[in-house]
């Protein structure tokens, strides 16, 4: 954190890694409404704090982008009302706002409670405040916490706390989504006798009907979003002219920018093969056996049915940056015990 003065909760929450993060979210799963409870994880995968201290600690943070090349939005203090737009939670942001505000702003530090509880309470009177049920807002107290953690409180106080999708979209329920998530295309009469010119649906934002595309059965989900020609480099620097909307620079998982979120459909999805585990801890992104695991590199998952997406804010190669902290920290640590 900054040389600023930190409030008890700030501090609290500064005491706490990534690994505390996840382990917390992990533990409050069973309370997530099902909506949220893939969608907060990808979320922590998306903004990781030893991401924000390796910039903090860094002598020169422009170049440290430039090394990791970093491309995107990585800091959470510039999109705190925005991150968490893919959330089902995010409708209830102002309000889950407040309460950490409120929490931050109290005198009392959270020493004797677990990060665990904060959260519970954040979202306990996030939810009385909209007269909902708990389990919407859990998701997005963490997140909220984790907002705080990352901005400041000055910062985290600055932005309106607005609800930043359209009112059609907001009057949506879980039921709804979930159902929208699970559902396959309907291929047509005989489709059973068809297996290569299947067509799927790819959702890269459940927000806006239009952000959508077409995957032909087993084709990479990168190359999928290629054939949509609509000018998303507009939308987001990052992505090539004429290439879709998932920036990509390479088909070979050596460049990491193609990363995405899988909300719904994970199982539809290839498994992840020898190339794509070898590089996913290199960029940073995650590290995990599972087969087919919520964060994948679109250039390599192929689509055997519709699936729900989102695109992160950033991309780069962070994971290089830890493995190498880690080991001189390592031989640091060996040269002490020699001397």
């Amino acid at each position: 954190m900054s040389a600023k003065t930190l409030t008890p909760l700030e501090v609290f929450l500064d005491g706490h890694d990534d690994a505390a993060w996840r382990e917390t979210v992990a533990e409050l799963s069973s309370s997530i409404h099902e909506v949220d409870r893939t969608a907060t994880q990808i979320w922590f995968y998306f903004f990781p704090v030893a991401l924000l201290r390796a910039f903090e600690q860094a002598e020169d943070p422009a170049k440290l982008a430039q090394e990791l090349l970093m491309q995107g939005k990585w800091l959470l203090r510039d999109q705190v009302d925005s991150s968490h737009t893919f959330l089902y939670g995010h409708r209830f942001w102002p309000e889950v706002k407040r309460a950490v505000t409120r929490a931050a702003e109290a005198k009392d530090a959270p020493a004797r409670r677990s990060l665990i509880e904060v959260v519970r309470e954040v979202a306990r009177s996030a939810a009385a405040a909209r007269r909902v049920d708990e389990s919407l807002v859990v998701g997005i107290a963490a997140v909220g916490l984790m907002t705080l953690r990352q901005a400041g409180l000055e910062e985290f106080k600055k932005t309106p706390g607005e609800v930043l999708i359209d009112k059609k979209h907001a009057r949506r329920t879980p039921e709804e989504i979930l159902r929208e998530r699970a559902r396959d295309d309907n291929q047509g009469l005989f489709s059973f006798l068809r297996t290569t010119d299947k067509h799927w649906t790819v959702v890269w934002d459940e927000n806006l009907d239009e952000r959508r595309f077409h995957a032909v059965n087993m084709q990479e989900v990168a190359s999928a979003a290629a054939t949509d020609k609509r000018p998303w480099h507009e939308l987001d620097a990052r992505c090539t002219v004429n290439e879709g909307p998932i920036p990509v620079q390479c088909r070979s998982a050596s460049c990491g920018t193609c990363w995405v979120g899988v909300l719904g459909g994970a199982e539809k999805l290839t498994e992840v093969d020898w190339r794509e585990r070898k590089m996913m801890p290199l960029f940073g992104y995650i590290e995990t056996d599972e087969a087919r695991p919520l964060i994948r590199l679109s250039c390599q998952a192929r689509a055997a049915g519709a699936i729900a997406i989102v695109i992160p804010p950033w991309n780069g190669y962070f994971g290089k940056y830890l493995k190498r902290q880690r080991e001189e920290a390592a031989a640091e640590a060996g040269e002490a015990l020699v001397g």
